[in-house]
């Protein structure tokens, strides 16, 4: 099920990633005191046609929530998808941070 994905925490590479067969999706981060800054993300156009874009999103925000560290989204796209998921999200972000 498209659902039941499996993110990799590449800690090496400071990047979050889901492969789907060929493809790999990956969003960059950066630690700082107890903040997780998301700084670029890319997705295959292949993986964006399929639907991954939002299931790779949450599941990235799910794994932030389970550490307790805030989000700060710095890419465009991650920005973009907390904005529309505001009211789900909004306890992520650090205090004084609006999106």
């Amino acid at each position: 099920m498209i659902e039941d994905v499996e993110i990799t925490d590449n800690e090496f590479l400071r990047q979050f990633e889901l492969e789907v067969g060929d493809n790999m999706a990956r969003i960059e981060y950066a630690l700082q005191d107890r903040k997780i800054f998301l700084t670029k993300y890319f997705m295959p156009e292949e993986m964006e046609e399929q639907g991954f874009r939002n299931i790779f999103i949450k599941a990235v925000f799910d794994i932030v929530k389970e550490r307790s560290i805030s989000l700060v989204p710095t890419s465009p796209e991650i920005a973009s998808f907390l904005r529309s998921n505001r009211r789900k999200y909004k306890n992520l972000l650090p205090v004084g941070i609006n999106i």
